[in-house]
């Protein structure tokens, strides 16, 4: 994707020190041709849970070790068949092990506890003797893609963001694996960050970027006390995912970019995750909100208003429901789904989140809230 727009990542290039001030940072980099200075207006520190940003930037990072060890890798092995995830000895923390087919690649993730001290063989033979040992199958590792042995910590960083420097992802949060949430909700924290820096660098209010933090960091807060809570869950052989694991019902009631006129008692608010809902093309094709939501742009919804009200601007996709519109509700499930009245707008985030909900009464209160989020 990065290439269809005429870059590429730079492989073998070490970021070794930085310096910043108000208009910008001023980082150095070391790869194969020597030092290499580099000006941007913002540093993104996404480099895990050693970051050099952070520590560069002196921001603490509390929390705590959490007794566990273990080995992750992605091999090539034969004696598994790739339609199910393998689980063995469940609770027993000196020889459980899981190994899950990865979709789209011929490899498996082999996952596992191990001692606390000494060294582990991540070679394609030792792995094959720890999986044997622990499975007591003929399985057999060809190749290794990746490993690594790791100590679990429950850590998150004090803060996100010092000037034009910001954190995200395990820079920011370290936790155990348990759930899987991890990776989610570093992929959640490169969205928020990415939709709000490109808008700035687009001319829009750099107060954009205040809410990054302020949306981002309690969702870490609470996914480091659920991973851990299922850490020691599955250390009685006790661990199961509920609804909670699948972080459906995030949202940012009290972001300062949730925006209600008139407040609502109940029902969809801003700051809630958009949810989906069935609905046809005016040409009668079948499709849904979350097709219309799918892109980098905000999507405007009106139910049952006059279009006209809202001009056209860049970055904003604009749909009507109604007699005119340009989208059909065909079974009310829009309607039901977002608790709308004749008149309603809804402003739907690029990150799929509900930024603002407009009665009819108010078009201004629509055009102050899109001149805060760089719409104008």
């Amino acid at each position: 994707r990065l290439a269809e727009f005429g870059h590429g990542v730079e492989f073998g290039c070490e970021l070794i020190g930085f310096e910043q001030d108000d208009d910008g940072v001023t980082a150095r980099l070391i790869g194969k041709t020597g030092v290499e200075v580099v000006r941007s207006r913002y540093l993104v520190g996404a480099d895990g849970g050693r970051s050099f940003v952070r520590h560069a930037l002196g921001i603490g990072f509390p929390g705590k070790t959490l007794g566990v060890r273990a080995v992750v890798a992605d091999v090539v092995l034969t004696g598994l068949d790739r339609d199910a995830w393998y689980r063995f000895n469940e609770g027993d923390m000196q020889r459980q092990i899981g190994l899950c087919p990865l979709a789209g690649t011929d490899l498996f993730q082999i996952q596992g506890p191990i001692s606390l001290e000494g060294d582990i063989d991540l070679s394609a033979e030792g792995l094959t003797a720890l999986v044997s040992e622990r499975t007591g199958r003929d399985i057999r590792v060809q190749s290794v893609s990746w490993a690594s042995a790791f100590n679990m910590n429950a850590r998150l960083a004090d803060c996100y963001r010092v000037g034009c420097v910001f954190l995200t992802g395990d820079a920011a949060h370290t936790h155990p694996p348990t759930g899987g949430q991890g990776l989610n909700t570093g992929v959640q924290d490169a969205y928020n960050l990415g939709w709000k820096l490109a808008t700035v660098l687009r001319g829009g209010p750099v107060t954009l970027l205040d809410s990054y933090e302020t949306e981002r960091r309690p969702i870490a807060a609470q996914m480091l006390g659920l991973a851990t809570s299922l850490l020691d869950a599955m250390k009685r052989g006790e661990m199961r995912r509920g609804r909670e694991t699948q972080q459906l019902d995030i949202g940012y009631p009290g972001s300062p970019l949730a925006f209600e006129r008139p407040e609502r008692a109940g029902g969809l608010l801003a700051g809630d995750r958009a949810p989906e809902a069935a609905i046809m093309g005016a040409s009668g094709r079948p499709t849904s909100l979350f097709q219309l939501f799918k892109g980098p742009h905000w999507t405007l919804l009106g139910y049952e208003v006059e279009r006209s009200v809202v001009a056209p601007r860049y970055g904003l996709h604009i749909h009507t429901f109604g007699p005119r519109g340009d989208v059909v509700d065909q079974d009310d499930d829009v309607r039901r789904a977002y608790a709308l009245t004749p008149g309603s707008w809804v402003l739907v985030r690029p990150d799929g989140y509900v930024g603002a909900i407009v009665s009819a009464c108010e078009p201004a209160a629509l055009e102050d809230y899109f001149r805060t989020v760089g719409l104008d």
